[in-house]
């Protein structure tokens, strides 16, 4: 049985990649999502100097801070195994994916220059090494609106099939969206704003860019 979905996930993935369409968008997305996070590093100590606004946000002022890394950790890198295992088995959702997630950095870039915050009272430093990576040498806190964790939970969401695993995936975009409130890493705002803008990549990648045939990522 094994051997039998390896060939045809083999197939599948073959289909596909004979086909110039997808080969230009799979290129091109991998390229600018490489070029866009090597970019990151310098991008964040950036904002991180300037100064901002405090909100106050009377959801953080009646919630107490509390820890909560490693449960956020776990719970967005959990999911996200789940996002590569079925992105592994459809290749249509792998583009989409790659070029929708392209679309929130960018997006995510436009908005954290355009709206200058100062990180939320109480804040507690997100301890995420996979995540911290992409921030450079020096810790950043400024990074707020709106929430790259929840938004990219969110288009996972969106990207993968089955009913099962859209559920789970919703569930995980409640759950971190509020352990990082709980946190006081980001405002309420941030968190909220950050479904809007997942979807806003999302239907711009599958409707614009990628544009896959009909019923390919059921």
């Amino acid at each position: 049985m094994p051997t039998t979905i390896l060939a045809d996930l083999r197939e599948e993935w073959q289909d596909a990649w004979q086909s110039a369409w997808y080969r230009k968008r799979v290129i091109v997305g991998l390229v600018l999502v490489i070029m866009t996070l090597s970019l990151f590093p310098f991008f964040f100590q950036a904002i991180e100097k300037r100064n901002g606004v405090l909100l106050h946000d009377p959801l953080l002022a009646w919630l107490h801070p509390h820890n909560v890394s490693l449960a956020i950790f776990v719970f967005i890198w959990a999911i996200s195994l789940l996002g590569v295992l079925r992105a592994a088995q459809n290749p249509y959702m792998f583009v989409t994916f790659l070029w929708a997630y392209w679309l929130l950095c960018v997006l995510r870039t436009l908005t954290i220059t355009l709206i200058p915050l100062d990180p939320p009272v109480g804040l507690v430093g997100l301890v995420d090494p996979i995540s911290n990576f992409f921030y450079g040498e020096k810790f950043v806190t400024k990074d707020l609106f709106f929430s790259g964790h929840t938004s990219s939970v969110f288009l996972l969401f969106l990207c993968l099939p089955g009913k099962v695993d859209k559920k789970l995936a919703l569930i995980v975009t409640v759950i971190v969206g509020s352990l990082l409130l709980v946190q006081h890493v980001h405002y309420t705002l941030d968190v909220v704003g950050a479904i809007p803008f997942g979807w806003l990549a999302f239907w711009t990648a599958r409707k614009t860019i990628v544009r896959i045939p009909e019923g390919a990522m059921d």
